[in-house]
């Protein structure tokens, strides 16, 4: 009965910890998805504004 005991509290322990390394994935994957989202919608309001950039090719003189 003791061997079963410590069998269901080794199961239960190992159970928490994949559901906190689940959640720390969650976690870092919502964060990187957010960076991403943010990323992009900065990129979609920069290439929206008015201002004069310089051109990559130097003008003929």
């Amino acid at each position: 009965m003791y061997e079963y005991e410590i069998l269901q509290l080794r199961s239960a322990e190992l159970i928490r910890r994949a559901d906190e390394a689940r959640l720390a994935r969650e976690a870092v994957r919502a964060r990187r998805a957010a960076r991403r989202d943010a990323r992009h919608a900065a990129a979609e309001a920069e290439s929206h504004t008015f201002r004069f950039r310089r051109q990559r090719i130097a003008r003929a003189a």
